[in-house]
């Protein structure tokens, strides 16, 4: 571990050499969480860690995990700790934190298991800069202990973007109702990870195409995606809405003038059908239901959803910030001009796993398949996981016989996928999604191949998994036949 970081540190200060590197200096609130615990861990004590900590140049290596969030390499071994036994679901935007060989500072809240010990109100990472990040691979950092009181908030989109989205928030639809969590979604923005901001896009995304092609779209055109129903929209103009996804009841209703006073709720005109496109004319309301099978539903709009990109995609990306916001009761979208010949599709069957039984889910073995014994390779492909209810855009967490590592000692963080199947210490799975980390120290075990992630994207809690080992092709050496095989 040692070895490792110093090789890391070495390659640091050669990146370092040949950049300009900027000195960044961070005011911070020592009173992390886990503060004690680093403390007992190092054996320097509270006021020792502080000192170790603030009185070191550091060093950024690379950025990963999430925008913004750059890995810093220290020459004092004695910060060295352990990450988290289990994950936090939720870290706080600023946290100042120990993980491995590492320190960082989490830009925005999100998950995360590393040891906490400060705060600071740095802003991290900000669109509106020339510069997004604060912290750039090469610069130097110094932190500053502070007693003052840090507060941290939500960064909000510059004045620049929030213009440009209102210019182009036209004539189209206005939400009513936002649902549980509704957002809008494209195919995602790739190709960004250096950046720490990973592809995000849709969870389901052989549904948003479907969407699309119900409506005449081209595939990667924007829609809403949105969390177990509870979705309500009036068309400000007539439009051509197909809704895809878990299988929920539509309901096109009409305000009625005459209606008297005791009259709860307009009525409704018609119930148009799932996985067909329909009309949605101006006035009219359209009203999302409660999922009878299936999790995320999406909505296509003809012509696409417009707005500003951020990164060159329209997708709101929860782990990073990035894109629009959470869908608000009174939130205008903007709805593009259609493509001159686009022709609305056939009817199609949104292809969901039956819930009654639990959903297969094929892997390949993942890079650090040699962290686990063969016994425990089997384990994880035999026995039944349960979706949790802490699930979410960045990835499933899983519930069942814990996993056991055969090897002791840290990982260092490394690139991750959508797929991967990370285990933290405590042994129990988790399946990154559209928005997970690009980075990750923990081992993954697994990862579960493409075609079968959108299948993921539509498990509720209280669900249930298997994971079966993929048949790989017939040119490839032979898997171990107790370990990942047909």
């Amino acid at each position: 571990m040692q070895a490792l970081a110093a090789h890391v540190r070495s390659l640091a200060l050669e990146a370092l050499t040949e950049t300009d590197s900027t000195l960044v200096t961070i005011d911070v609130v020592y009173d992390g969480e886990d503060l004690d615990e680093v403390a007992a861990l190092t054996g320097l004590g509270r006021e020792g860690v502080v000192a170790a900590h603030a009185g070191q140049m550091w060093t950024a290596a690379f950025a990963g995990f999430a925008p913004g969030f750059a890995y810093l390499t220290g020459q004092d071994s004695r910060l060295e700790v352990p990450r988290r036994r289990s994950p936090r679901t939720a870290v706080p935007a600023g946290a100042v934190a120990l993980g491995g060989a590492y320190s960082a500072v989490y830009p925005r809240q999100s998950p995360g298991g590393w040891q906490l010990i400060g705060r600071t109100d740095a802003a991290m990472w900000d669109l509106g800069r020339e510069s997004p990040a604060l912290i750039r691979p090469g610069d130097t950092v110094r932190f500053h202990a502070v007693r003052a009181q840090a507060t941290v908030t939500q960064q909000q989109r510059s004045k620049a973007s929030q213009a440009a989205a209102e210019e182009q928030a036209t004539e189209g639809l206005t939400v009513r109702k936002p649902g549980l969590q509704s957002t809008i979604q494209d195919l995602g923005r790739p190709g960004y990870a250096s950046l720490g901001v990973s592809s995000a896009g849709a969870m389901d995304r052989g549904a948003l195409r479907r969407a699309n092609c119900l409506v005449g779209n081209a595939g990667d055109a924007a829609g809403i995606e949105l969390l177990f129903g509870g979705l309500e929209l009036v068309a400000v103009s007539d439009q051509v809405i197909a809704v895809t996804g878990a299988t929920v009841p539509l309901a096109v209703t009409r305000p009625n003038d005459e209606q008297t006073a005791n009259e709860r709720r307009p009525r409704a005109i018609r119930y148009p059908a799932c996985d067909a496109p329909f009309a949605l004319l101006a006035g009219e309301q359209l009203t999302v239901g409660t999922p009878v099978a299936g999790l995320r539903s999406y909505v296509g709009v003809r012509g696409g959803l417009g707005g500003s990109e951020a990164l060159g995609s329209l997708s709101t990306d929860t782990m990073s910030g990035i894109g629009p916001e959470l869908l608000q009761a009174g939130t205008i979208l903007a709805v593009r001009t259609p493509k001159p010949g686009s022709v609305v599709g056939h009817p199609e069957i949104s292809p969901l796993p039956d819930q009654s039984q639990a959903t297969v889910l094929r892997v390949v073995p993942g890079p650090r398949q040699d962290w686990f014994s063969a016994e425990t390779l089997q384990d994880f492909l035999t026995q039944e996981w349960t979706v949790t209810p802490h699930s979410n855009r960045i990835g499933l967490r899983l519930n069942g016989d814990a996993l056991t590592r055969s090897r002791d000692g840290e990982l260092a963080s490394e690139g991750t996928v959508r797929g991967a199947v990370q285990v933290p210490p405590e042994g129990q799975p988790v399946l990154f999604l559209s928005d997970h980390p690009v980075t990750g120290g923990y081992p993954v075990i697994a990862v579960v191949v493409h075609a079968d992630l959108d299948k993921a994207a539509q498990l509720p809690p209280g669900t249930t998994v298997r994971f079966a080992a993929a048949a790989l092709p017939a040119d490839l050496p032979e898997t171990p036949k107790e370990t990942f095989h047909a």
